[in-house]
C-alpha cells in the first residue's frame, strides 16, 4: 500500500469540530472532539482513495502546502 500525506483543516464550531481535506474535493467529516474529528477525516480520506482506485482515478500528489491565517477588516 502506498502512503499519502494530505493537508487537513480542523475548525471548532458550535457543534464540535469540522474537518476537511482541501486536496480531495468533497472530503470532509466532523467529531465531538478534535481527536475524533482527526480520526474521522483519516477514515474519510481512506474511503475516498479506495473509491478513486476502484474508478481508476489517480490521487493527487501533494508536494507542499502551507496554512496561513490572515486578518482583515470589513
Amino acid at each position: 500500500m502506498k502512503k499519502y500525506t494530505f493537508p487537513v483543516v480542523i475548525e471548532k464550531d458550535q457543534d464540535g469540530y469540522f474537518a476537511m481535506c482541501p486536496a480531495l474535493d468533497g472530503c470532509y467529516s466532523q467529531g465531538d472532539t478534535y481527536e475524533e474529528a482527526l480520526e474521522n477525516i483519516k477514515d474519510a480520506i481512506v474511503l475516498m482513495l479506495e473509491d478513486m482506485q476502484m474508478s481508476d482515478e489517480t490521487a493527487p500528489d501533494i508536494n507542499s502546502f502551507s496554512l496561513v491565517a490572515v486578518e482583515v477588516t470589513a
